[in-house]
């Protein structure tokens, strides 16, 4: 049984109790983890608050932010084998996608180190002779953030960096499942040499940690990821504190192939987009809104695909779906299938809870068409793909929109023109064309709708961590003319 702790104004802690965390390949306990409560989050909030106003890090120069990023890049892609292996215990998701992805991570802090010194003021051609006026941008202060357990390394890459680079300073609340690799994550911003203070993580639960945190009276922003029902909550707990907030939630992104696409290359895309980190992601392909006239030829290649998938053992690198990554998580996915069988769709493939240990379920389609199934409406988070279909590419866009959601979109044709029209068309934060699930530190993301609103990515998403102070310095000796007049 591993354990790990906290890291508050920086020391690593216990805290008073503790909880296990599972592993679901075996369905059994493997580490344990520090039980954060109010008074641990007050603690780390204050740490936090002291370090960006009292600390060293209130005099740490813009370049010097952007060295210790740097460092932490590189610690990040030097300890990637052992963050990965973490992730991949305490989350089910596959060691080979783990591994690639926080690799890929150590870019996102290097993206942001290189910003850090390029965020600027400027200075405004005031229509007044005796005035000179700048703006200056600042940290936004004590940010919070909450991430979810799938991906979360990426996921606080994407609110850790630009907040570091824009010099704020942070809690960061882990999900209660799954929290091994960001806890861990806390020892390389402890090694990479960042005041005590500036980073703090722990992990905990709802109402006794996550509420404390985004309720705090010195909480100025919230970088919430995880699901419209929970972000009600923060956005709730926002009111007490006035946060501004940034909410990056869930999708039930459609994916839409035409006839003249290339199929084959659309269904390799499809199989990246719904069963890739099993399902488990905010950008899932959920839908698929495909072409009549190639449906039937489609979903035989898709079914061979999916049937195809190995499953097993997550740390196989062989293996591409692992388990969910809670039995909470398999007992929904379940029963929104069954739900959905129920209401009209037509079974494909998969269906079933894979028999054994672990929280494992087969990749599954649904063919929903004439039917009102509720997985067309309701995001599962598992490797379940729902099919409808469309004569015309005015239909086809009325069957993509018509969702709350709006985070993710693919579209596989071979027409330019209708691919412009549909990129504009579609309400979706990110379109993807001819290809799916691509990110880059440079390009922002984020949703429309129930999807959330902010970007997290780009420089925007740096900008964002700061706020704008107007300062004006009147140049004129002469004594001011008249008090009770607004110059």
């Amino acid at each position: 049984m591993q354990s790990f702790q906290s890291y508050i104004d920086g020391k690593f802690t216990d805290g008073e109790t503790r909880f296990e965390s599972v592993d679901p390949a075996s369905g059994r306990a493997w580490a344990e983890m520090p039980e954060a409560r109010e008074a641990d989050v007050d603690r780390a909030v204050e740490a936090a608050h002291n370090a960006l106003y009292e600390g060293p890090w209130a005099k740490t120069t813009a370049t010097q932010r952007g060295k210790l990023l740097y460092r932490l890049a590189d610690l990040v892609a030097e300890n990637a084998g052992r963050l990965a292996e973490l992730e991949t215990r305490d989350t089910g998701k596959i060691i080979r996608e783990t591994s690639a992805q926080i690799a890929y991570v150590a870019e996102y802090y290097r993206y942001y180190a290189g910003i850090a010194d390029k965020i600027e003021g400027s200075y405004l051609p005031i229509d007044k002779p005796d005035m000179d006026v700048w703006l200056r941008r600042e940290p936004i202060g004590v940010v919070a953030m909450v991430v979810p357990w799938n991906s979360q390394l990426f996921l606080s890459a994407v609110k850790i960096g630009p907040a570091l680079a824009a010099g704020c300073t942070m809690v960061v609340k882990a999900s209660e499942d799954g929290p091994a690799p960001l806890l861990e994550f806390a020892r390389l911003v402890h090694e990479a040499g960042f005041p005590a203070g500036v980073v703090n993580i722990l992990t905990g639960f709802g109402p006794s940690c996550g509420a404390a945190l985004s309720r705090h009276p010195k909480i100025d922003h919230i970088a919430f990821t995880g699901g419209p029902e929970t972000a009600r909550h923060v956005v709730r707990n926002s009111a007490e504190n006035l946060a501004s907030t940034s909410l990056e939630l869930g999708g039930k992104s459609p994916f839409i192939v035409f006839a003249d696409a290339d199929l084959e290359s659309a269904a390799n895309a499809q199989v990246a987009g719904i069963f890739a980190a099993t399902g488990q992601s905010c950008v899932a392909g959920s839908r698929l809104i495909i072409e009549r006239s190639v449906k039937d030829r489609f979903l035989a290649i898709l079914k061979a695909k999916a049937e195809a998938i190995r499953i097993g053992s997550p740390l196989d690198m062989a293996t591409e779906v692992g388990p969910l990554a809670t039995q909470r998580q398999r007992d929904h996915v379940e029963a929104l299938v069954a739900r959905s069988i129920a209401a009209g769709a037509r079974l494909v493939t998969g269906g079933k809870v894979v028999q054994g240990d672990g929280f494992y379920y087969q990749p599954t389609i649904l063919d929903c068409d004439g039917s009102a199934s509720p997985s067309l409406d309701n995001e599962f988070f598992g490797p379940v793909l729902s099919v409808l279909s469309f004569e015309t590419e005015k239909e086809a866009l009325h069957l993509a929109n018509d969702t709350h959601y709006g985070l993710a979109s693919g579209v596989f044709t071979q027409n330019l023109t209708r691919a412009h029209r549909l990129m504009k068309g579609i309400r979706a934060g990110i379109v993807w064309v001819n290809t799916y699930r691509a990110v880059s530190p440079i390009a922002p993301f984020g949703g429309f709708g129930l999807s959330g609103h902010g970007r997290e990515g780009g420089i925007a998403a740096a900008l964002d961590y700061t706020r704008t102070k107007t300062i004006w310095l009147r140049t004129s000796d002469d004594p001011i003319p008249d008090p009770f007049v607004m110059r």
